[in-house]
């Protein structure tokens, strides 16, 4: 619908639905689908990607995806289900939408979002070391109310 290029990814849970709903879309020219991506290969697609379309019809409780295009700069386009509101600062890392329609109009505001700035919230909020920090916290405040 907006004439760009969409890369398609990952792994196949439902074949029959592929098949029926995405396969016949597919031309390997203004939609590509890759199918499974090491982490270098993932890496790769989604920095280099203007953004991840995570336009998903379910409650996804923590969004990896999300998180590991965010950790390469890209932001990401989301409904805000589940932990999408959570994960993306609209208009920092990213934007909420309510439908396709808005998705679109997100696609053409995304150049607008600072890369730099969706990696270094990334990495503030979600890197080894800022989880490592959080469990000690945490370990701490158990260990002395024992």
């Amino acid at each position: 619908r907006t004439g760009q290029k969409l890369v398609i990814a990952g792994i196949v849970h439902d074949q029959a639905y592929f098949d029926r709903w995405v396969r016949p879309f597919v031309d390997d020219e203004q939609i590509r689908y890759v199918g499974s991506a090491n982490p270098s290969e993932r890496n790769a697609l989604l920095g280099g990607a203007r953004a991840l379309l995570h336009l998903i019809g379910f409650d996804e409780p923590f969004g990896l995806s999300v998180v590991e295009a965010m950790a390469t700069g890209t932001p990401v386009i989301a409904y805000p289900r589940g932990s999408m509101p959570e994960l993306i600062r609209h208009g920092l890392n990213g934007f909420l939408v309510g439908d396709l329609e808005a998705a679109e109009a997100a696609l053409d505001r995304v150049d607008e979002l600072d890369r730099r700035a969706c990696r270094a919230d990334a990495e503030a909020r979600f890197s080894a070391e800022r989880m490592v920090d959080d469990y000690l916290r945490l370990y701490e405040r158990i260990v002395s109310s024992a």
